[in-house]
């Protein structure tokens, strides 16, 4: 029994040998042709078998063709969906939206987080609908498929679109029928998605070659949430790639289409607060970002990733897209493997990650201003507790760069004595006055250095109160500072007006408090000397005023630090003075020398 059993399957071989052989001699297949660009108008919609509907949320749904039976070889085919339907898919981060015209995603909204009234939207579009993650056959110029596709629900986080098309003989492409499929798999707990392609020709085609590719997929024309304008103040677009272990921000020119044909491992289109983020998992693939215009939206922003032709009969490819906030905290999961796709060291975390030489300093402060969140559960107190840790600690420099001010005001006289000494030779001015700062024991700069060590200071602050994440939506005065990511209002101008030149919409309380502290600040500090110069007055009162105009939009969170900032510096300042009162006082009124009386000789 076992030797008929093994020389039947030596013949099967033989005999599959021999007619795959016969065939390949005597009828070869057509040699593929690469089309001319925008050949994949000739793809054509071929309806699909009409099998009963299976039970589920989606109804009037057709399963696979028959098990054997290649795309588009149907002997009875049914006209194919005629109308729209819409799958809702609802996890506990999101609600996404698809549609069987071109099984696309049309809205994705975040549930924990709120723009104004509603949930952000992530898939913004311009006069008409959006549809993201949008297939077209060919590379960068072709058309996204619009046509119905048949609806599988496979669960309640996963569901597929499919239909069949033809290639026309003659069109310069490889002749044959295909089905296209659509599978989306979402996690219930996760902002990341998957997405798998698959082309399946059977034994009807040879490859996919639509203009020197087979499909580009595309994510446009815009993320969420919407804004007025992107000034890289309010909102932003940046184009990142990461290769090789770098993080690369790329410039976008669609006058003359970049291709990206490294190969990343990922893409990213990130704003201030969110980001979309395509991780393709492909052996071949080029990459291009857009900003070409559409009617109805400001700017676009657009992701392509153009999958190259295929010479074989079937493909299924993988991708995986990460749609929502750009906070270190969700990012990093997926380096740990904390996260629903068990991913690790994909560094996406370099979306979220600062950039410069303060961002060590931003990512202190940051953890300070989260420490003091904790403790109190409000942003606006955060930020004064933050404020009030940098000026104790700054506090001994503080007071240096105040008793080096008494000191200067001590030698004042004396280096006003040698200017008016050696003003007309400026080479043995600065001789001399380099022997009395010697002979004094007196640094010029130590006045200054304190303040300048200040600066950088300031600047991670803005970053951090600018752009971090946690701010959006953070209030801090009920209806007066309801968040501290935008500037505040007491009063918005009616009906949309705009202030001529200006640009403002509204009347702001917070650039007018900060004027009064910082001219109050500068009162205050002011020295004697001072008080008689005309250049250090135009400084006190000219310089708050055009900060005023200058902060008068900027994120009421900046506003408020800087505010505290003068005033907690300023009580600072009357302490120090106090403390300082009686040496101000001596070097003011210097007690005369007394020479010591001679000795009389006896």
């Amino acid at each position: 029994m076992e030797k008929n059993t093994i020389l039947a399957v030596v013949l099967s071989i033989v005999v599959l040998v021999a007619f795959y052989a016969v065939q390949g001699i005597f009828f070869p297949p057509a040699a593929a042709v690469p089309p001319a660009p925008g050949a994949s108008s000739t793809v054509s919609e071929v309806p699909s078998q009409q099998l009963p509907p299976v039970s589920g949320p989606v109804q009037e749904q057709t399963a696979p063709l028959p098990e054997g039976t290649a795309a588009g070889e149907a002997d009875e085919p049914d006209p194919g969906p005629q109308t729209e339907q819409r799958v809702t898919i609802d996890t506990r981060l999101l609600t996404a939206v698809l549609s069987s015209s071109g099984g696309d995603v049309v809205s994705w909204k975040l549930k924990e987080h709120n723009d104004k009234e509603d949930f952000v939207e992530m898939v913004l579009s311009g006069n008409s609908e959006a549809h993201a993650f949008t297939l077209a056959f060919g590379g960068l110029n072709a058309q996204p498929l619009t046509s119905f596709f048949y609806v599988n629900r496979i669960s309640e986080y996963s569901l597929e679109f499919y239909r069949d098309f033809a290639i026309p003989a003659g069109s310069g492409a490889s002749p044959g029928r295909f089905r296209l499929t659509k599978r989306y798999d979402f996690k219930p707990d996760d902002y990341m998605f998957e997405l798998t392609v698959t082309l399946d020709g059977g034994y009807s085609t040879q490859g996919f070659n639509f203009g020197g590719a087979a499909y580009t997929l595309a994510f446009g024309p815009q993320i969420g949430p919407r804004f007025e304008k992107l000034d890289n103040r309010y909102d932003y677009r940046q184009y990142i790639t990461y290769t090789n272990g770098k993080r690369k921000q790329e410039k976008v020119n669609d006058s003359n289409p970049v291709i990206i044909g490294t190969r990343p491992a990922w893409a990213a289109i990130s704003g201030k607060y969110f980001t979309m983020i395509a991780i393709p998992y492909l052996a071949q693939y080029d990459i291009n970002f857009s900003e070409k215009p559409e009617a109805g939206i400001a700017s676009a922003s657009r992701l392509n990733i153009i999958r190259p032709a295929l010479n074989s009969p079937r493909a299924t490819d993988t991708y995986r897209f990460y749609l929502g906030p750009k906070t270190q905290e969700i990012l990093g999961l997926y380096n740990n493997g904390n996260n629903a796709f068990g991913l690790k060291d994909t560094q996406l975390l370099e979306v979220a990650n600062t950039r410069g030489i303060l961002s060590p300093l931003e990512r202190a402060l940051k953890w300070m201003l989260l420490l003091f969140y904790r403790i109190v559960p409000n942003y606006g107190i955060a930020i004064i507790l933050l404020t009030l840790f940098v000026k104790i600690v700054f506090f001994p420099l503080t007071k240096k760069s105040s008793e080096a001010t008494l000191r200067m005001q001590a030698v004042a006289p004396k280096i006003k004595e040698l200017q008016e000494k050696y003003k007309g030779n400026p080479q043995k001015l600065n001789t001399e006055m380099a022997a009395f700062y010697k002979k004094e024991g007196y640094n010029p700069v130590s006045g200054c250095l304190p303040m300048l060590l200040q600066i950088p200071i300031f600047f991670a602050m803005y970053n951090l109160f600018n752009n971090h994440f946690d701010l959006r939506g953070a209030m801090f005065i009920p209806r007066w500072i309801p968040d501290l990511s935008l500037p505040e209002s007491i009063w918005n101008f009616p009906g949309g007006f705009r202030l001529p030149l200006l640009g403002w919409t509204a009347l702001r309380l917070l650039p007018f408090i900060y004027v009064g502290s910082q001219l109050l600040y500068g009162k205050v500090t002011q020295t004697p000397d001072q008080q008689n110069n005309s250049q250090m007055k135009m400084m006190l009162y000219v310089m708050p005023i055009m900060f005023f105009f200058i902060l008068y939009e900027v994120p009421s969170g900046l506003l408020i630090y800087w505010i505290f900032s003068n005033l907690l510096t300023l009580v600072q300042q009357l302490a120090i003075n106090k403390y300082l009162a009686p040496r101000r006082a001596a070097a003011a009124n210097p007690e005369p020398v007394i020479a010591p009386k001679k000795k009389k000789r006896k």
